[in-house]
């Protein structure tokens, strides 16, 4: 039942005390035109209605805090709820960004502490935290390498190449910060194609944006000889770091050539993102990339942090300082596991793994190798990914990434974090099997038991109500 229909004229959950001021007339303050002259039809609820209702919406909801989320490419893992402790410290939480620099030593020593640690991560010796986003710190990137061609007076660098693994973002990236995209392809394995890529190289050439391990799910092995390739043409690797939780301790970018990089903190550092953020995409880069970083960075003088502009700065591209409760997350996550966040890869990479292993003779894998934090798997011929996501649902689980990577027909990215016991994993696992032997036409009907039936999509799009 609608909240609207629950409504009975005079009921209230609230009582406001009268007014012991003199009353200003509305016309005094505010135009005749758009004062409303009816009243609002707003339904009139007790308390308990309301509660009740805004409750039973959130039972509807799906989150990491109720179940299993194998989201590939997302890394929707359990944030643990220190994080979130430390970024509500008061100190914190009610900081002001217009604050003096000597109010807010703490906030930025912890600013600068974690520069560090996504400096050690990586390899390289600079980092920002202004980005917003992973796509945010792409652009940045890019934006940066754009910048440096610009200071050498090289105008002949006008092409980005982009895997065809990459992620979506990456080749609107390049076209944003000015450079034409061109697609590089995949070998058998599943990685860059290395003499596609060699003969691509030229004078144009301003940099490769690979993501490792791609969004296959799979490490890409030539990356030294793939730097190499671009190093000595005068071009930059790039590396897209949206899927560091599979490497972090146990491969440093920087040692594989790479000379700029995001992190995504919101997926890799732990805090929640879903529906559009919050997030923090910083960035991380070598020394000739270093005097193009966004402003501010954090630098210590003698006993005292402050914030500092770059030597040649692209320029802030964030309000203030970043998103910093998302900082203040990584930081303390960091913290909590210290030497051994490589743990952390390793539990992802072995989960991963062992979905793989139990699925793979009832489901296609079409690069069935060793993965790392994800696997690509194709369903049963005669099935559809859409129907095997759809009959998920029926069975209690939250369907994988879907029609993604492009490069994959009937494409099901699949993820399930380090933070999913053998238990959840055995589940999913028997909820897969059991829609690989389910009747196609059955799947064509589900989900039969979720709040809503399926959608038709194509009449959602077309005919959209974006309100009630």
């Amino acid at each position: 039942m609608l909240i609207k229909d629950r409504g009975r004229a005079g009921r209230r959950g609230y009582r406001l005390p009268e007014f012991d001021v003199e009353r200003v007339g509305l016309e005094d303050v505010i135009p005749e035109r758009h004062l409303r002259r009816e009243k609002p039809d707003l339904p009139e609820v007790d308390e308990p209605a309301v509660i009740r209702h805004y409750t039973n919406l959130s039972r509807k909801n799906w989150g990491i805090d109720t179940n299993f989320y194998p989201l590939g490419s997302c890394t929707m893992k359990h944030n643990p709820r220190a994080n979130e402790e430390a970024a509500k410290i008061p100190g914190f939480a009610t900081l002001h960004p217009l604050q003096p620099e000597e109010q807010v030593q703490g906030a930025l020593e912890v600013m600068h502490d974690l520069q560090g640690y996504l400096s050690e991560i990586s390899g390289l010796p600079a980092v920002s935290l202004q980005p917003a986003a992973g796509a945010h710190g792409e652009l940045t990137s890019i934006l940066m390498v754009a910048r440096y061609f610009e200071e050498v007076g090289d105008e002949s660098r006008t092409t980005v190449l982009v895997p065809s693994t990459a992620h979506g973002t990456n080749p609107a990236t390049a076209t944003m910060a000015g450079f034409k995209a061109k697609e590089i392809g995949l070998d058998e394995r599943g990685c860059v194609e290395v003499e596609e890529l060699r003969a691509a190289v030229d004078e144009t050439t301003a940099a490769l944006m690979i993501t490792n391990p791609n969004t296959l799910g799979v490490y890409e092995q030539n990356i030294e000889e793939i730097s190499e390739i671009l190093h000595d043409a005068g071009a930059f690797l790039y590396m897209d770091g949206a899927n560091v939780n599979a490497i972090m301790g146990r491969m440093r970018p920087a040692e594989a050539g790479v000379d700029v990089m995001h992190f995504n903190l919101h997926k890799t550092f732990s805090t929640p993102h879903g529906g559009g953020g919050p997030g923090c995409g910083a960035i991380a880069c070598s020394e000739a990339l270093a005097p193009f970083r966004p402003d501010p960075v954090v630098e210590k003088a003698g006993d005292a942090y402050r914030l500092a502009r770059p030597e040649k700065s692209i320029g802030r591209i964030m309000g203030f300082h970043g998103n910093f409760g998302v900082m203040v997350r990584a930081w303390n996550y960091i913290r909590m596991h210290g030497p051994e966040l490589k743990d952390v890869t390793d539990m992802a990479v072995l989960n991963a793994n062992y979905v793989r292993a139990r699925i793979r003779e009832k489901y296609r894998i079409p690069y069935d190798t060793l993965c790392k934090h994800e696997f690509t798997a194709q369903p049963p011929k005669g099935k559809r990914a859409l129907d095997i996501a759809k009959g998920l649902i029926d069975r209690g689980f939250h369907p994988p990434t879907i029609y993604f990577p492009l490069v994959v027909k009937e494409a099901m990215l699949i993820e399930p974090t380090e933070t999913e016991p053998k238990e959840t994993l055995d589940a999913f696992v028997d909820a897969l099997l059991e829609l690989a032997e389910a009747d196609p036409g059955e799947l064509e009907e589900a989900p039969e038991r979720a709040f809503t039936r399926r959608l038709d999509e194509t009449r959602a799009a077309r005919q959209l109500v974006a309100r009630w």
